[in-house]
């Protein structure tokens, strides 16, 4: 742009400044990611995942046998399953526990069905012979990104779970292929951005949710949009968005293990 044809530069300034974040975040930028393991004493393996305000339990135990379709149908080795729960105190008016309806929660089943499913991705559960890994997720707060923090958090109580295993000459391989993580992007006013808190993801036109391994793979994408349309260009960007979040998060794990040894 030639001189005469610049911006003011009071203009310009209100243009950059135009789009801003309630949390005042830039458009990449995660919430901090905090773990604090050992959180649950009973369990083989337990991690207090946080990102921002959102905290999730993550608890990984196992069981000497697997389930009665695998014996029936002499499958061989392991079983993972998850089950995910918000506490009754986790959101600003009181949640009902599912048991006092007298029934399952849809998006309780849907969102542990989704765990479950994005850690067998990184097992080999044949290195785990008739044991079953169970992964129970109970968010503590919710601020956004449950889902996500729930999948961060139990591949790392996993991986917490199966080195005591291991150390104790339990299990002969290593099960564990690979890192896991999760994280959430969206369209916010017209701006692709990283990691919705609450505010974020109720206002956001588009959220997503995608898995990746440490390897940069994809495990899973939900994307939907909220009542509007999106561009390929933009769920390019998305895409590339949640991928540098997946790698600060699996190197904000790869820290937490390093720290134990």
């Amino acid at each position: 742009m030639s001189p005469e044809n610049q911006l003011p530069s009071s203009l310009a300034e209100q243009l950059e400044q135009a789009f801003t974040r309630p949390s005042g975040r830039e458009i990449d930028q995660m919430r901090e990611v905090r773990f604090q393991t050992g959180i649950a004493p009973h369990a083989n393996g337990s991690v207090l995942c946080s990102y921002g305000n959102t905290q999730v339990i993550c608890a990984a135990m196992i069981e000497d046998r697997v389930p009665g379709w695998m014996r029936q149908q002499k499958v061989e080795g392991g079983w993972l399953t998850a089950e995910y729960s918000m506490l009754p105190y986790s959101t600003l008016y009181r949640k009902d526990r599912p048991i006092s309806k007298g029934k399952q929660d849809g998006r309780n089943i849907e969102i542990q069905r989704l765990i479950g499913r994005s850690l067998r991705a990184v097992l080999n559960l044949k290195n785990m012979p008739d044991k079953t890994l169970w992964i129970d997720c109970d968010v503590l707060r919710a601020d956004g990104g449950t889902r996500t923090a729930s999948i961060t958090g139990a591949w790392l109580a996993t991986r917490i779970a199966i080195n005591g295993l291991m150390e104790r000459g339990k299990l002969e391989k290593d099960p564990i292929v690979d890192h896991l993580a999760a994280i959430s992007v969206g369209i916010y006013k017209d701006k692709c951005i990283l990691d919705l808190d609450y505010p974020e993801d109720r206002d956001a036109t588009v959220d997503a949710n995608v898995v990746m391994t440490g390897s940069a793979q994809f495990v899973e994408v939900q994307s939907s949009g909220e009542e509007a349309t999106y561009s390929r260009y933009q769920l390019d960007e998305l895409l590339a968005l949640s991928e540098k979040g997946i790698q600060e998060l699996v190197e904000l794990q790869k820290q937490e293990l390093g720290k134990k040894g």
